[in-house]
């Protein structure tokens, strides 16, 4: 099975602090034992990417780009999901849906991936079976 992965977990993953980390590691560590592909977006990359450097340094960001990176199957959002994720954020019309979230939902979509490790509601709203 695949599991795609969102910026909400790996933030959790990487920052100890995070109220979420706990979980996010024990649900880390099963994706892991079941050897579940996990899947993300050249977007979640780039946002991962950004916040962590932001806030947790250029340590954190070597974790990542060492430890998980190499672990994920990146699938590129392409123009026609790009435009597709636009619409749908101008479309919602609601300030905290981003662009990155949209395109989310149509890589998953796309690639027909109902599952995502996350800490962000909006997949739920969606539809997603969210993990934890």
């Amino acid at each position: 099975m695949s599991v795609f992965v969102d910026t909400s977990a790996f933030l959790a993953l990487l920052d100890g602090d995070d109220d979420n980390h706990f979980k996010a590691a024990r649900a880390f560590d099963a994706l892991m034992k079941k050897d579940e592909n996990l899947v993300c977006s050249n977007y979640i990359l780039v946002e991962t990417c950004a916040l962590v450097q932001h806030r947790l340094g250029i340590e954190a960001l070597r974790t990542f780009h060492q430890d998980l990176f190499p672990l994920l199957t990146v699938e590129w959002v392409d123009e026609k999901a790009h435009l597709a994720a636009m619409g749908s954020v101008l479309t919602s019309g609601r300030r905290k849906l981003s662009l990155v979230d949209c395109s989310s939902f149509e890589v998953m979509f796309r690639i027909g991936i109902s599952t995502v490790f996350t800490f962000d509601r909006h997949f739920r709203q969606q539809g997603f079976k969210c993990l934890p």
